[in-house]
């Protein structure tokens, strides 16, 4: 019994034996970073939460006696210690050779600024007598805010401020929306951008005059989100909507189109439509004119689908697999049906480009379906496309079988991509004339010689 007695008395000893502690101003607590900087966040909507680790590397435990905000209760910013919310949380302790966390959030209230403005605070980190400063900074940008939005009369947006729109807008059935050069729109997760009425994008071709639809998350990495927000939806009542110049991207469907109406429902003029989850561009039995169309990276860059009418003149359609999309579906898919509804199909693709990665597991890059007895014209008037089976049901007048195009910049690990054409790319001079005078990028394309194939004419 002795025996036994002694080894539990020495368990007991150690296990209720208290940490210890050192009040030595040599024993130095580290930060993981010294400057925590968050991206640009929308006045009044808040951002994500960050986090600051401090680590006590001594063998000893290490009281702090305060983490404190130095802008006390009127900062921007917000810090929780461990659980226990600020802005100063006094009294916690880090173990030896342990760490804690410190979460900051930050909310800005507007300004008169219409240019982002930088917003600057710290963190103290007092013990021993010694204190530890973690600065903060945040970019603030106002912005119109649009919750449930619903315009019933037209009306016209400029690039003053970004637009924000937080659950959704709604163009009425007779409203027209005109979006003019350099707008700025950012949805929420649960905000659809949803068109009964008619839309009109008046972008122009530098960086800053395009008109950007994205979501709203602005912080790395979300920015690159795909699925971000629900995407442009042009209902079945929708009409006569134009798009110039514009850049969808990040959505979870970039733009879809249901039903057909009197003339072209959709025209797409120099579009980028980038990174969409599912579909990049979804018609449903509808109309769509499309020139100088990008559609890239996304899970099924171009459906067309049950009929209708299309026109893609020069455009360019490519994926490649990252690590939120992979390129698992081909890159256009048309057919006259859907479930069991079929309906009449006339499409052209001319001076067009269909490529995916190499070694892929999609062996054709463009599939074409039918069914039924409905009219059924689907015309490929040169392209460059990665197939191993010519579409069938459909006519192709000169096209350049899995040819790599050469585009000029392919870097998925640092998310770099230019669908340009490089030197050298088959796709040059391969075109017919469908006169179309400029390019994606507001280049002029050749006059009286044959243009390139796809969105972009290489200089």
């Amino acid at each position: 019994m002795r025996n036994l007695f002694l080894p539990l008395l020495t368990f007991l000893f150690f296990a209720c034996k208290k940490e210890s502690f050192t009040n030595s101003s040599s024993a130095h607590l580290r930060t993981s970073v010294d400057t925590l900087h968050f991206d640009t966040i929308f006045t009044t909507t808040g951002s994500t939460s960050q986090f600051i680790k401090v680590f006590n590397e001594n063998d000893k435990g290490v009281h702090i006696s305060s983490v404190k905000l130095a802008g006390g209760a009127s900062s921007p910013f917000k810090i929780n210690v461990d659980g226990i919310t600020g802005p100063q949380v006094n009294n916690t302790d880090v173990l030896g050779e342990d760490s804690i966390y410190v979460y900051v959030t930050v909310s800005i209230n507007p300004t008169a600024a219409n240019l982002p403005f930088l917003i600057r605070d710290s963190i103290e980190i007092n013990y021993n007598g010694n204190k530890k400063v973690v600065q903060l900074d945040a970019y603030g940008r106002n912005a119109h805010f649009l919750r449930n939005k619903i315009i019933k009369a037209s009306e016209v947006w400029n690039n003053d401020l970004p637009y924000v729109i937080l659950g959704g807008l709604v163009i009425d059935t007779n409203a027209t929306l005109t979006i003019n050069k350099g707008c700025k729109i950012y949805s929420h997760a649960d905000a659809p951008f949803i068109v009964n009425g008619t839309l009109h994008v008046n972008g122009e071709k530098y960086d800053s005059t395009r008109v950007v639809f994205s979501g709203d998350r602005l912080d790395d990495p979300y920015r690159d989100f795909p699925a971000s927000y629900p995407g442009l939806i042009f209902t079945d009542v929708s009409k006569n909507n134009i798009l110039n110049y514009a850049i969808i991207k990040n959505a979870y469907q970039g733009i879809v189109v249901a039903e057909p109406s009197a003339g072209t429902k959709l025209t797409l003029n120099e579009t980028i439509i980038d990174n969409a989850y599912d579909a990049g561009l979804l018609g449903i039995n509808t109309s769509i004119t499309a020139k100088n169309l990008l559609v890239s990276n996304c899970g099924k860059n171009i459906q067309l689908v049950k009929g209708g009418t299309y026109n893609f003149l020069h455009c360019t359609a490519a994926t490649f697999s990252s690590n939120f999309i992979q390129h698992k579906d081909p890159i256009l898919t048309v057919s006259n049906f859907l479930s069991n509804s079929t309906n009449s199909l006339n499409a052209v693709f001319k001076n067009c480009i269909f490529w995916g990665e190499a070694n892929g597991i999609v062996n054709d890059e463009a599939v074409v379906m039918k069914q039924g007895s409905n009219s059924f014209n689907v015309v490929f008037d040169q392209v460059l496309w990665r197939v191993q089976t010519v579409p069938g049901n459909s006519t192709v007048n000169g096209a350049i079988n899995n040819q790599n195009p050469l585009l000029d910049t392919i870097n998925i690990g640092r998310k770099i991509f230019s669908f340009r054409l490089k030197e050298g790319s088959p796709a040059i001079d391969k075109g017919i004339n469908a006169s179309v005078a400029i390019d994606l990028d507001g280049n002029p394309r050749p006059v009286g010689t044959k243009p390139d194939l796809g969105a972009y004419e290489k200089q």
